[in-house]
């Protein structure tokens, strides 16, 4: 899986030999380009950008301040010629600090560096029985704790625009991912799109009421579009009737 990616810098020489770095490795997609942190924002309104090499220096607004008023931004890789920013960079857990001028074979371990936490966050196996939920797990970035989940945890996922909400046995978790990326990952596993903004796990149903499904306590809205595969799922082969 390729990880979409976003440069944004304010120079026109520094930013087209990023792009140009970019485009020479296989696993990397540029998806975006911008100038500024605001047009970084604007650009994540509309794509799943996975990884951004942003600049400190810009107009606008610089790079240490847009992370400081960020919650939960994709993987950054901090490129610039200031290398006095490097600690608080770090402290602001961007994943690599690349001090222009940039050679290819340091922009090269900074995006294998992506990759391999991109790769950790994303895992996912095809197996799909209970008792191999109880050992399958990936993590999460949430404010500045990478979090681990188990999948055989999980109750529901709920969508907000940018964000998604994953309600677990043990608690609810906040992330920068979209509903999209989750329900292809989820593939393989016991769960279900039962509306636009909600995944629910098969496993975790304690009833359907009228046009909800119930766990734990909690209603979850099943849209009109996905009723019938819903009824299938769950009740499929499990109803007692005359």
């Amino acid at each position: 899986m390729k990880i979409n990616c976003a440069v944004i810098d304010d120079e026109p020489l520094a930013r087209e030999c990023i792009i140009d770095y970019v485009h020479k490795i296989d696993f990397l997609e540029l998806s975006g380009i911008g100038n500024n942190p605001v047009e970084l924002t604007k650009l994540m309104e509309q794509k799943n950008i996975d990884l951004v090499f942003l600049d400190i220096q810009m107009p606008v607004l610089n790079g240490i301040d847009y992370l400081k008023v960020t919650k939960n931004p994709p993987m950054i890789i901090i490129t610039t010629a200031y290398p006095s920013y490097a600690l608080e960079g770090f402290q602001l857990d961007v994943l690599d600090y690349l001090v222009k001028p940039i050679t290819f074979n340091r922009f090269f371990k900074g995006a294998t560096k992506a990759k391999d936490y991109h790769d950790l966050l994303m895992h996912s196996s095809n197996s799909n029985t209970a008792s191999d939920l109880q050992n399958e797990y990936f993590f999460v970035k949430c404010d500045y704790k990478f979090e681990k989940i188990f999948f055989n945890e999980i109750q529901y996922i709920e969508g907000m625009q940018n964000y998604v909400t994953i309600h677990t046995d043990n608690g609810k978790y906040v992330t920068l991912l979209n509903m999209k990326m989750i329900e292809e990952k989820l593939k393989g596993y016991p769960f279900m799109r039962v509306h636009k903004s909600y995944i629910a796990s098969t496993q975790k149903v304690q009833s359907i009421e009228n046009n909800d499904l119930v766990m734990d306590g909690v209603r979850i809205p099943i849209s009109r579009n996905y009723k019938e595969e819903v009824l299938q799922q769950v009740l499929g082969g499990k109803l007692w009737k005359k």
